[in-house]
């Protein structure tokens, strides 16, 4: 029988984790069937990661991908001429992603396992999150925070596409509070975010 006595912060995030649904098994099953009408099935990347590029806005270097899914960011980085790694859970997504990048041509360092497993030490010019962030339940939030520091280069910079708080759809994240997860044993679906809170955390 497991010991169940708790002696670390990481035997906490442990049984948290736990409590809600495995995340590995469910991202899994969503990416087996590929012609779901899903938008970020589609192999462009986000509309606000290609005016950051067209802007400029840092120049080419190292780039880690947080949830890279399918791979259509990673790609899209990868043929900006960024040398990029890219880290999700499910081997589904990793296998399509890495499928998506043979067809063309294109070598991209993925990963599949938790980003919570990722050793950096600052190797990273770029640290992008497309969906990422509100699928990572509060307790493990500190940790995030601190993965995306221990990424980054001096000078280097995060980018960031998450559910936003106020959207009328339902489909796009919920606006319940970090207790409330805890209440009701889950994300509803994805965690919604306000600048304000973004700023918090």
């Amino acid at each position: 029988m497991k010991n169940e006595t708790l002696h670390t912060q990481e035997d906490i995030i442990e049984m948290l984790d736990s409590l809600l649904r495995p995340a590995e098994p469910f991202w899994n099953e969503f990416y087996k069937n590929r012609e779901k009408d899903v938008p970020f099935f589609e192999n462009v990347p986000d509309e606000n990661l290609v005016s950051y590029m067209q802007k400029k806005r840092f120049s080419q270097g190292k780039v880690l991908e947080l949830g890279c899914g399918p791979g259509r960011n990673a790609i899209y980085l990868a043929n900006e001429g960024f040398d990029v790694t890219a880290v999700d859970l499910s081997i589904e997504g990793i296998n399509w992603a890495k499928e998506r990048a043979l067809a063309k041509g294109i070598e991209i360092d993925f990963i599949c396992d938790s980003i919570f497993n990722l050793e950096c030490q600052n190797d990273f010019d770029f640290v992008y999150d497309s969906g990422c962030l509100h699928h990572i339940p509060p307790h493990r939030r500190i940790n995030y925070v601190n993965l995306i520091k221990n990424s980054l280069k001096s000078g280097g910079y995060f980018g960031l596409t998450c559910f936003s708080a106020g959207d009328l759809d339902e489909r796009n994240g919920s606006e319940i509070t970090d207790w409330d997860v805890y209440r009701g044993w889950s994300l509803q679906g994805g965690l919604a975010y306000s600048e304000e809170k973004l700023r918090d955390i």
